[in-house]
């Protein structure tokens, strides 16, 4: 028995009448009546009662009709499920991302796009460092990661740099650079204790700030470190020192510490998009596609003149 039978069986039965029957089908009535013989042969039962002036369906026909409807309606369910399936509509998509991702505009802009255009597929949405981000991706813990720049890359891995923020100083609300509305240099805070990250977190941030600040002449002097963002903030509020930061953390608005814009060449930190190379998911690239289009959308938007 071949699916199309079942398919001819049901245009004979909804029609009861094998012209129109053929008709629907786009076949002509000969080969329809055969195709129908040959099911009720195979069947070993009669499914249509037949005379010269209509077409009935048999009281074994009459109980084969919704088993049929059943099992093509399920087989066009199976191939939907295909389809949407092959399209990245279906399934489940495991991300990770750092701890100021949630902070930015584009990232949460291109997970709820995503989630409105996939509405069937579970996000396992999970924080890490940059380096766990990383590493969890290579070893296929995670299908893709947003994360701040590292070097080196683990091995099998490809990077997209989705968009680049300031980096800003964080200070504690009542220091005497606080006032400066219009930004900073890292120079000035030669003298300052620093609160930050440990080297072996993994965030890439650490080279960075080693590096401009070796540019503006001076090496920071790490009195406490921390791994998490939100801890450095709270160090600095004790006035415990200064920290740098991706601009993004300035959105939460905290009692006691104000953000200043870095005017240093280079002050500005990068968000990548990485996956294992080769990965031909869907899923993943539809999630790649929709970030990078947020991405690209927000440089537009800063790029349009005010006004």
């Amino acid at each position: 028995m071949e699916l199309r039978h079942l398919r001819y069986f049901v245009a004979v039965a909804e029609e009861l009448h094998f012209g129109r029957a053929a008709a629907r089908l786009g076949i002509s009535q000969p080969p329809l009546s055969q195709q129908i013989q040959a099911l009720e042969e195979e069947l070993g039962v009669c499914l249509f009662e037949r005379t010269n002036r209509r077409v009935a369906l048999s009281t074994v026909g009459e109980l084969f009709l919704p088993e049929a409807r059943a099992v093509l309606a399920q087989l066009d369910r199976a191939v939907d499920v295909a389809r949407r399936a092959r399209q990245g509509e279906l399934g489940e998509l495991k991300v990770g991302f750092t701890s100021s991702a949630p902070f930015t505009s584009t990232i949460p802009r291109a997970i709820q796009a995503f989630r409105l255009a996939c509405p069937q597929v579970h996000l396992d949405l999970r924080e890490l460092s940059s380096r766990g981000v990383a590493e969890a991706v290579a070893a296929g813990l995670l299908q893709v990661g947003m994360m701040r720049p590292l070097d080196p890359l683990p091995v099998g891995l490809e990077a997209l740099e989705l968009f680049v923020e300031p980096l800003v100083a964080v200070l504690p609300a009542g220091h005497p650079l606080a006032a400066r509305d219009d930004g900073i240099a890292l120079a000035e805070l030669a003298g300052e204790a620093f609160v930050f990250f440990p080297r072996s977190f993994g965030t890439g941030l650490y080279d960075q700030l080693l590096e401009l600040a070796r540019g503006a002449g001076f090496a920071p002097r790490i009195v406490q470190e921390a791994s998490e963002a939100m801890t450095l903030i709270g160090l600095v509020a004790t006035g415990l020192g200064v920290t740098v930061l991706p601009a993004s953390f300035n959105r939460m608005r905290i009692d006691g510490v104000v953000c200043r814009t870095l005017r240093d060449p280079g002050a500005g930190t990068a968000v990548w998009l990485v996956r294992r190379a080769g990965d031909a998911s869907p899923l993943v690239q539809r999630f790649a596609e929709l970030l990078e289009n947020e991405a690209a959308e927000a440089r537009r938007q800063r790029a349009r003149p005010e006004g």
